[in-house]
């Protein structure tokens, strides 16, 4: 009788804990936001707020944006060939030749200064040919710095997603050392009165022993994404970051069609393509116009000496420039640039056919992992309806430790999927908004 007393009062303490370890039938699953502690010394960011931060510090995005500093600095270079061009020419020298009728070397000095102006009456196209070269230059810096910045709101967002999965698992593996925990004192309590064999608290340490690896891997990958996100923001990975839990399930109504169309008309990476196709159309302009002569006026005025006085001097003239010939340079350039344009183009295709698939994978991704968080919710509440049969049947003594133990499997490996899910389904949407070139 006092044996029998004492199995039920085990029984009824494992229920308990049990109880307090697992969340009840019904009740929200681990992927609930676990309670945050605020770090001191560290930075507490909103999604939002981690953006913003990124394309501040990403010195990615720098650099792109002093590429394009560099771009808009080449029109007016190109643009300069239409206003004159004005040099100041100063030249001293002293000669000395032998004349034979005076049989004596003759020495002399010569001294000349002037300002020399020349500007460009009309040269077929060449330099509006580079001033459209320049322009779409402008154009494909613009479309590269909306792609980095576009990378670099992703880069975020994965990373601070990924950063609020790791910790949720890590409250899904401490759940799970808690039950197995809980396993190894009733198996325990058994064993010392007798009902079960000490095969039961074998495994039971087993499944501990197992459960402390899992948690201790779980903390390393908050840590490892602690730096993702760290690097992502564009700091240095020792700086502690807080942030938000939003790791949460919002439906969103997509519609592939219109996704496609935004991203047809948003991309800056096709914007760039277009841009690249007008720069290698100006480069064919200005070849082609390489066929014909260049009109110049060019004015001087000055003096120049051969004694000590200074004799006043200027010139006026027009001259037209027209290459005959140059060893063929000018038809290789043509058949070049027209190879470029034709390049340009072949690319641009194929950027819109990879812009095309992207948006397809993009929504089917959003789409299953909406089913998958679905279907994972059904999976935690039937595994841990299963948890609590099988830990009634052990503590009544008819149940396996197997048993358990597999039940207890089958709930962790359900939440980590329902979390993971989440984080699928959140990052996809990041994965849309970037495909269709949203900001």
């Amino acid at each position: 009788m006092h044996r029998t007393l004492r199995v039920r009062a085990i029984g009824l303490v494992a229920a308990a804990a049990f109880s307090a370890a697992t969340p009840a039938f019904g009740q929200a699953p681990p992927s609930s936001p676990p309670p945050q502690s605020a770090s001191p010394a560290g930075l507490r960011l909103s999604l939002a707020e981690a953006i913003a931060l990124a394309l501040r510090q990403q010195p990615t995005i720098r650099s792109a944006q002093q590429s394009q500093v560099a771009a808009e600095a080449r029109v007016p270079q190109a643009r300069s060939g239409y206003y004159p061009r004005v040099d100041w020419l100063t030249s001293a020298g002293r000669s000395q030749t032998f004349s034979t009728s005076q049989k004596r070397p003759i020495t002399g000095n010569s001294f000349s200064t002037a300002l020399e102006g020349r500007q460009l009456l009309y040269d077929f196209g060449k330099t509006a040919a580079l001033v459209d070269e320049a322009r779409a230059g402008i154009r494909v810096a613009g479309g590269e710095l909306e792609r980095v910045r576009d990378v670099v709101v992703q880069n975020v967002r994965q990373a601070y997603f990924g950063l609020l999965q790791a910790r949720r698992l890590v409250a899904v593996a401490d759940a799970s050392l808690a039950r197995a925990e809980l396993n190894l004192r009733s198996a325990t309590g058994f064993f010392d009165v007798g009902t079960k064999p000490k095969s039961d608290v074998t495994k039971a340490e087993v499944e501990v022993a197992n459960a402390r690896v899992n948690v201790i891997r779980a903390r390393n990958n908050v840590r490892f994404a602690e730096t993702s996100l760290a690097n992502a923001l564009g700091l240095e990975a020792t700086v502690p970051v807080e942030i938000e839990d939003i790791l949460t399930y919002e439906p969103v109504a997509l519609d592939p069609g219109a996704l496609l169309s935004e991203a047809l008309g948003n991309r800056p990476e096709l914007l760039q393509a277009q841009a690249r196709l007008d720069t290698a159309r100006a480069q064919l302009a200005g070849a082609r116009a390489g066929f014909w002569p260049d009109l110049n006026l060019t004015g001087a005025y000055g003096g120049s000496s051969d004694d000590p006085s200074l004799h006043e001097a200027w010139s006026i003239m027009a001259t037209l420039s027209w290459n005959l010939f140059q060893g063929f340079f000018t038809v290789s350039k043509i058949r070049e640039t027209e190879a470029l344009v034709e390049t340009a183009r072949a690319n641009s295709d194929t950027l819109e056919l990879q812009v095309r698939l992207e948006v397809e994978q993009a929504y089917i991704a959003v789409v299953e992992a909406g089913e998958r968080i679905t279907a994972t919710e059904k999976a935690v509440e039937s595994a841990q309806e299963n948890l609590r049969l099988a830990q009634g049947r052990y503590d009544a003594g008819i149940g396996t430790i197997l048993d358990l133990t597999e039940a207890q499997l089958s709930l962790t490996n359900a939440e980590a999927d329902q979390i993971r899910a989440l984080t699928d389904y959140r990052v996809g949407l990041a994965v849309v908004d970037r495909v269709v070139g949203r900001p």
